[in-house]
């Protein structure tokens, strides 16, 4: 699943709209956590539900996302 946009975000917490690399579809998701491990751990394994692909399964790189706050920074 690669992000589109964040829709909300409040610390590190967010909901954003992420996309099937597979089938296109679309997906807006709650409870996601802005920090790296989220971004190129969690989501790269995630299933669509349409497909039932996820970007590990597709042999793709996960997407580089820029967090809002350094990993350092305590929120």
């Amino acid at each position: 699943m690669r992000l589109l946009e964040k829709i909300y975000q409040n610390r590190r917490d967010f909901a954003g709209i992420y996309e099937c690399e597979s089938c296109g579809k679309k997906l807006e998701r709650f409870g996601c956590y802005d920090d790296n491990y989220f971004h190129t751990k969690v989501m790269p394994d995630e299933k669509c539900q349409s497909c039932g692909k996820s970007t590990n399964d597709l042999g793709l790189t996960p997407q580089k996302v820029v967090t809002k706050y350094a990993e350092h920074e305590v929120v």
